[in-house]
């Protein structure tokens, strides 16, 4: 399947206007705006360095673990949040940033998507089944370290010193 081309440095843009918005007013944690921008932070190394396959992979983990904290901390603080701005002139300014936290959430898992296929691209190798989230690696190019020859053995294929 071919997808569109699609730049890290549109994801990362659109996921950083969407934090701002998200923060505009005091309604989140601070957690939710330091996990928000730490994982940007990843995702601007990831756009620096279009080679590194670990930069990538660690954006799209930390995406991954940001949509989870996303969830906790809505449904921690979303309620309470809502009753503190029911009436008054920040009321608007609420619904605004809420509506931008919760679009942000929900382009999380495309971006995942579009993520995880930007590291294939780069030589990734982990294969993630969604079964129970479970990580595989091409091991081919490793060497076992069970099979060892022990220091008697390695000494008798050492060749002999010219004194």
């Amino acid at each position: 399947m071919e997808l569109p081309a699609v730049n890290i440095k549109a994801i990362v843009f659109v996921h950083w206007l969407l934090t701002i918005f998200a923060c505009m007013i005091d309604w989140l944690p601070r957690a939710f705006s330091l996990s928000n921008i730490t994982i940007l932070a990843v995702g601007v190394w990831a756009v620096a360095q279009r080679d590194s396959i670990d930069a990538i992979f660690m954006f799209f983990i930390g995406m991954l673990i940001s949509i989870i904290t996303d969830i906790l901390l809505f449904a921690l603080f979303f309620a309470g949040s809502e009753k503190s701005f029911e009436s008054g002139p920040l009321r608007d300014l609420f619904r605004f940033s809420a509506g931008m936290a919760i679009l942000s959430l929900l382009l999380k898992p495309l971006s995942c998507f579009l993520i995880y296929h930007m590291y294939h691209e780069r030589g990734g190798e982990y294969c993630v089944s969604l079964g129970f989230l479970t990580f595989s690696r091409d091991r081919t190019t490793y060497q076992s370290i069970d099979h060892l020859d022990s220091p008697a053995e390695q000494d008798n294929k050492l060749p002999p010193r010219a004194y």
